[in-house]
């Protein structure tokens, strides 16, 4: 599964709105962070290991108009990792991890639905 790419123009229908039928994982990121070219490949990798009916990878680039949905999260560092459901934001993470940590994550949040 590639991560849906999401700017300010669709950042409801394909985060807020698809969360209230599965798992959204909102990965906020720069194009210049360090941590975020490691956690890239990482998170793609293991989001590839869920089905895509319960689950879904979503990508936003905080650079222009976008640093508003990372403002409207109070995102200090890049990258952090949202979990949406239903809405609301359940769970989040910052900075580089491990494939393991980013599975643990995700399966969390699943069990939460």
């Amino acid at each position: 599964m590639a991560a849906l790419e999401v700017n300010i123009d669709t950042f409801d229908e394909l985060v807020i709105e698809q969360s209230h039928e599965r798992l959204v994982v909102l990965d906020i990121s720069a194009e210049w962070c360090g941590p975020c070219r490691i956690l890239e490949p990482v998170i793609t990798s293991v989001a590839q290991e869920f089905n895509a009916s319960e689950f879904v990878l979503t990508k936003i680039e905080a650079e222009d108009e976008n640093m508003k949905i990372a403002g409207r999260y109070g995102v200090r560092g890049f990258p952090t990792v949202i979990a949406f459901i239903n809405g609301e934001e359940v769970d989040r993470f910052h900075s580089a991890q491990t494939p393991n940590f980013v599975r643990d994550f995700i399966e969390n949040n699943l069990d939460k639905r």
